[in-house]
C-alpha cells in the first residue's frame, strides 16, 4: 500500500532521532494508542470531494496514471512508458476500482478485488485457507495511491476513500473479509489505526507483484470490526472517532452506483476499454500465460469481447468451451413457502447468493426440506419481485442449499437473460428497462 505512512508525520515531527527509539521500546497497544491520538477525519468534508466507482475512459486512467506515479516514487514499479499501473486483475469483472475525485481532478484510488478463477495478487505469498474457511466473502485491497497534494494534509482524502471502501463491501459488494499485502513500515498503521491482524509475523522479503519489496499480509473482519472500532475511538472527539466516522456518519461525498436489482458486481469495462487499457496502451494481455488467457476467455465468454481478448494458445479454445454453467453473485432475499406431510404450510427466509440458467443457492437460518416443491417469492431488486416453483435439491455446510427451478415467471427470465447476454452494469440496466410484465 502506498502512502499510509504519511499518517504518521505528526508522530515523527514530535519525536526527535532519539526519542523516536524510545517510542519504539513502547509496549505495542502503547504505541497503538499514540498513533491513534494523531487520527484526523473530517466529519464534514468539503463538498468538492466526491467519491465514485471509476467507470468512464478518463476516471480509470487518471486512477491507474496516479497509482503508476505513487508506486513508481515508492519504488514499488519501474516507470512504464503508458505512464499507467494496470495489471490483469484490473481487467476482471469482479474488481471494482474506486475514486476520490476533488474539483473533478482523481486525487485518491484503491481497487477491491473479489475472489475469481485468478484468484488473489497476494495469495503467491500468503496462505489464505483459513479466511477462505470463515463465513462470507473475501476481498484483497489494492492499488491505493492518494495525490501528492493531499498526502501531507493527514486522512482527508484516505479517511473517506476508506470509509467509502467499508459501505461499499458490506452494502454492494457483499465482501465480510479485506486481505492487504502491504510494506512491513505501513503495517502497523493498519493495525492501530484500523484493527488489521496479520495474516503471519513473518515478512515476505520479496513480493514480485510490487518490484521485489518486501510485505507483510494481514486481515479485518469487517462484520467484527465495529465494536473493536466502538471500544478504541468511542470516547474520542469527532474528528478523532473513527468508530463515528466509519459506521454512523452519513457521508453526501459518497455516491454509491444506482442498482435495479441486488447483484453484487459492478463491472465497467467495455470491449473497447479492455481493448484500450490492456492491449493498446499496455500489453497486459499478450504477456500473459497460456492458462491465464484461457480463463479470460471463460470470464468474457460473449462474441462482442472475443476480438480484444488475447489470442489462445492450439488446443486451448476446446478447453475454454468445456466449461460449468456460468454462475452469477446476488444478494436477494426470498421467502420459500412449503406444505408440509402434516398439510401444514411452512415459511423459510432464504438469501439468495448465487444463481444460473437452472437454479440457484441460497443461504437458510432454518432447516429447508430436500425434495419437496413448493412456491419461492423472490426479492431481484427494490422493484422487482419473481415467483417460481421450486425444490432445494441438496444441502451443504452452514445451511446453504442448491435448488433447482420449475417454470420461472417471466421477469425471472428477463433477469437471468440478461444477466447471460450482458458483461457490465449498464448492459443489465438497458436489457431490463422495460420489465412491466408481472
Amino acid at each position: 500500500m502506498v502512502r499510509i505512512r504519511k499518517l504518521i508525520l505528526p508522530v515523527r515531527k514530535m519525536l526527535g532521532g532519539t526519542l523516536r527509539k524510545l517510542f519504539n521500546f513502547l509496549p505495542r497497544e502503547r504505541r497503538f494508542a499514540v498513533y491513534r491520538n494523531f487520527v484526523d477525519c473530517d466529519p464534514a468534508p468539503d463538498e468538492r470531494l466526491v467519491l465514485k466507482i471509476a467507470e468512464t475512459k478518463e476516471e480509470l486512467e487518471a486512477c491507474f496514471t496516479l497509482l503508476h506515479d505513487a508506486y513508481v516514487g515508492s519504488g514499488f514499479m519501474k516507470p512504464h512508458p503508458s505512464g499507467m499501473r494496470v495489471t490483469i486483475y484490473h481487467a476482471l469483472p469482479t474488481t471494482t476500482t474506486l475514486c476520490a475525485k476533488y474539483d473533478g481532478q482523481v486525487v485518491g484510488t484503491l481497487s477491491l478485488i473479489r475472489e475469481s478463477v485468478l484468484g488473489f495478487p497476494l495469495q503467491r505469498i500468503f496462505d489464505l485457507t483459513a479466511i477462505r474457511e470463515k463465513k462470507g466473502n473475501v476481498a484483497e485491497v489494492s492499488a491505493l495511491a492518494v495525490h501528492k497534494r493531499f498526502r501531507r494534509t493527514g486522512g482527508s482524502i484516505l479517511f473517506p476513500l476508506m470509509k467509502f471502501m467499508r459501505e461499499y463491501c458490506t452494502s454492494f459488494f457483499d465482501v465480510r473479509h479485506l486481505v492487504i499485502a502491504v510494506n512491513p513500515s505501513h503495517i502497523q498503521m493498519y493495525e492501530s489505526l484500523l484493527f488489521f491482524q496479520r495474516l503471519t509475523q513473518n515478512v515476505v522479503e520479496n513480493y514480485d507483484f510490487v518490484n521485489g519489496a518486501p510485505a507483510v499480509g494481514a486481515t479485518l473482519d469487517l462484520r467484527a470490526a465495529p465494536e473493536i472500532f466502538r471500544k478504541h475511538y468511542a470516547s474520542k472527539p469527532p474528528r478523532r472517532n473513527l468508530h463515528a466516522f466509519f459506521w454512523q456518519l452519513e457521508m453526501p461525498n459518497i455516491k454509491m452506483p444506482a442498482r435495479r436489482f441486488y447483484t453484487t458486481n459492478d463491472p465497467v469495462l467495455t470491449p473497447d476499454l479492455l481493448d484500450y487499457f490492456f492491449n493498446v496502451r499496455t500489453s497486459v494481455f499478450s504477456e500473459l500465460s497460456d492458462r491465464k488467457k484461457c480463463l479470460l476467455h471463460t470470464i468474457y465468454d460473449l462474441p462482442a469481447y472475443r476480438a480484444v481478448l488475447p489470442v489462445l494458445a492450439e488446443g486451448e479454445q476446446d478447453r475454454s468451451v468445456r466449461r460449468r454453467h456460468r454462475r452469477f453473485s446476488v444478494r436477494c432475499p426470498a421467502r420459500f413457502s412449503v406444505v408440509g406431510a402434516d398439510g401444514k404450510e411452512s415459511k423459510v427466509s432464504l438469501e439468495i447468493v448465487q444463481l444460473s440458467r437452472y437454479g440457484f443457492q441460497a443461504h437458510a437460518l432454518t432447516t429447508v426440506p430436500i425434495d419437496v416443491w413448493g412456491e419461492v417469492t423472490i426479492q431481484l431488486g427494490p422493484a422487482e419481485v419473481s415467483r417460481i416453483q421450486v425444490s432445494a435439491s441438496r444441502e451443504s455446510s452452514g445451511g446453504m442449499y442448491g435448488f433447482r427451478l420449475g417454470e420461472p415467471d417471466l421477469i425471472w427470465r428477463k433477469f437471468v437473460n440478461a444477466l447471460y447476454s450482458g458483461s457490465t452494469h449498464a448492459d443489465l440496466e438497458n436489457a431490463t428497462r422495460f420489465m412491466t410484465d408481472r
